[in-house]
């Protein structure tokens, strides 16, 4: 008579495949998660910089046209031809300077270009963060189903390397979801 086949063995090589595949898994998960991380700080970096140049240009702009305002007021009183040319041209010039701060389409630096940029950084910046967020669940996912597939190992119930397996394809479909449709869901 011989001996019953011994099923340990090869049940823990597919165990250990599973683990060393939720392994891999992981890594990509926390490189993904990483990327995001950086990808939203470098984004929020970039808006902060947006607005506070936006912000320059207001105040350039309030005082240019402050000033342009009480040049106004001032060449009321003024009798002299030359001295109003002078002044009407400063204010033309003014007048015109902040023209150029509320939309400068050229050089995309005027208030109203500024605004759009950093509405769009601040844009990228939440959807980074959202990838971020569901790869933090994913990696959490992973390592759990990592705990759990060696439990099965170590018990030998295979349960526990059915949940590891439901688990890890549970990672999968959130990091797709992280990667596709980071906005999705939570």
């Amino acid at each position: 008579m011989s001996a019953a086949p011994d099923f340990t063995d090869s049940g823990n090589k597919r165990i250990g495949l599973l683990i060393a595949i939720l392994a891999l898994l992981l890594a990509f998960s926390e490189i993904g998660g990483k990327n995001a991380e950086q990808d939203a700080l470098a984004k929020n970096v970039e808006a902060s910089n947006l607005w506070a140049f936006f912000q320059a240009k207001t105040i350039r702009g309030t005082t240019l046209r402050t000033a342009a305002e009480a040049m106004e007021v001032e060449l009321a009183g003024v009798t002299d031809p030359a001295a109003r040319d002078r002044m009407g041209k400063r204010i033309e010039s003014w007048k015109a300077t902040v023209a150029r701060y509320e939309s400068e389409p050229e050089t995309n630096d005027g208030r109203k270009e500024l605004m759009a940029r950093a509405k769009a950084a601040e844009a990228q910046r939440d959807i980074s963060s959202a990838r971020d967020d569901k790869y933090d669940v994913v990696s959490g996912l992973f390592q759990i189903a990592i705990v759990v597939s060696s439990a099965a190992i170590i018990t030998g119930l295979t349960l526990l390397a059915f949940t590891g397996v439901g688990l890890g394809l549970l990672g999968v479909a959130l990091m797709a979801v992280a990667q596709f449709a980071p906005t999705a869901l939570f």
